[in-house]
């Protein structure tokens, strides 16, 4: 009976130690197990998450490059996005937790690469060239420059051909003076004027003969 009761007490004891020691190491590892450290980077920011941490305390730290973005201390959480300086080649940001409670639960510096934003970019609008600068007018021949001026037209009168005479009119286009029937017409007048003196004069005589 004795022996029984001795090896009951030594089970539980061993239980007891067993369960001592579960215990004690779930809450050593309890505040490892707590601190949850998180953050993502762009092309353009960089956001940081930091949960069950100590009351106060904690500081962080992010950077880019040399460019100090985050230098805060806070309490059990912290959230922030900031964003990123403008680069044209992959940018280094480095992130650093130095907890309150132990420097076993702080981390970093930890480092991640910040790509580079791909931007469209607009397409210019072609510039006239030199030839289409000076190409000639709508209204200009195709093989004629704009640098080549027309030549002036002869006047009509140096290329025209002279204009035909009427025929039988000689070379005379109007008569200005007397004309080769200017005497005939004359001798005709003056028959008339003779014949008309002598009839006066017959008509004269008859009427004194008859007194």
């Amino acid at each position: 009976m004795t022996a029984l009761r001795l090896r009951w007490q030594r089970s539980v004891a061993i239980a007891a130690t067993g369960a001592a020691a579960f215990v004690g190491t779930a809450i050593a590892a309890a505040p490892a197990q707590a601190h949850t450290p998180q953050w993502s980077v762009t092309c353009d920011s960089v956001s940081i998450d930091l949960k069950q941490y100590a009351e106060k305390g904690n500081k962080v730290t992010v950077k880019a490059g040399d460019k100090v973005l985050i230098d805060d201390t806070f309490g059990r959480s912290f959230h922030k996005k900031v964003d990123l300086p403008e680069h044209s080649k992959p940018l280094d940001v480095t992130a650093q937790v130095v907890a309150s409670d132990g420097d076993q639960f702080s981390w970093g510096p930890e480092t991640k690469q910040s790509p580079v934003c791909e931007t469209e970019k607009p397409t210019p609008a072609p510039e006239p060239s030199e030839s289409e600068s000076t190409s000639p007018s709508p209204s200009a021949s195709p093989s004629q420059s704009a640098s080549e001026k027309p030549e002036p037209s002869a006047p009509e009168s140096s290329t025209s051909a002279p204009a035909e005479k009427p025929q039988g009119g000689g070379d005379d286009l109007a008569e200005t003076g007397s004309s080769s029937n200017t005497p005939m017409i004359a001798g005709i007048a003056a028959a008339v004027v003779v014949a008309g003196g002598a009839l006066v004069a017959f008509a004269r005589k008859r009427r004194s003969s008859q007194n």
